[in-house]
C-alpha cells in the first residue's frame, strides 16, 4: 500500500483500487483485468437528515424570556426572535430552525436546561423535516 500526497488530494493505492478522498463525492476506479482499462465509478454521498427544532407554547413562561432564549441559543436578531415568539404564542408552536440530528438535540437540551435554570416550564422538541 502506498500513500501519495498531491496538493489538496490524498490518493491511496491498494492493489487495483484507487480512492480519491479530496472531494465531496468519492470516486473509485477499478482496473479491468482483461484489457487493462480503468473504469470510473462515481458515488454521491447522501446529505444527513435534517430536523426542525420547535418551541411549544405554555401559559407561564414570559414572552421576554422566550425572546432571550431565541436570541442566545438560536442566534436570532431581536426582530426575528419576536416574530417566532409571537407565532409560538398565537399558534401554539414555532419553528426555531432546521439542523442535523446532533445539533438539533443539543439545541433542544440547551433550551430545556436554560428554562429549568430560570424555573420556567418552556418545552422544546424536534421533528424530522
Amino acid at each position: 500500500m502506498a500513500i501519495i500526497g498531491l496538493d489538496k488530494f490524498v490518493v491511496i493505492i491498494k492493489h487495483t483500487e484507487w480512492l480519491d478522498t479530496g472531494s465531496k463525492s468519492a470516486i473509485m476506479a477499478t482496473r479491468v483485468q482483461e484489457g487493462g482499462v480503468l473504469e470510473a465509478k462515481k458515488e454521491r454521498l447522501k446529505s444527513p437528515p435534517l430536523y426542525k427544532v420547535l418551541l411549544l407554547n405554555d401559559d407561564f413562561t414570559p414572552m421576554d424570556f422566550v425572546v432571550v432564549v431565541l436570541q442566545t441559543i438560536f442566534a436570532m436578531n431581536r426582530e426575528r426572535a419576536t416574530t417566532v415568539m409571537l407565532r409560538v404564542h398565537r399558534e401554539g408552536v414555532g419553528e426555531c430552525g432546521t439542523f442535523t440530528r446532533d445539533v438539533a438535540t443539543a439545541k433542544v437540551d440547551q433550551v430545556v436546561d436554560l428554562a429549568r435554570q430560570h424555573q420556567h416550564p418552556l418545552q422544546c422538541t424536534m421533528e424530522e423535516a
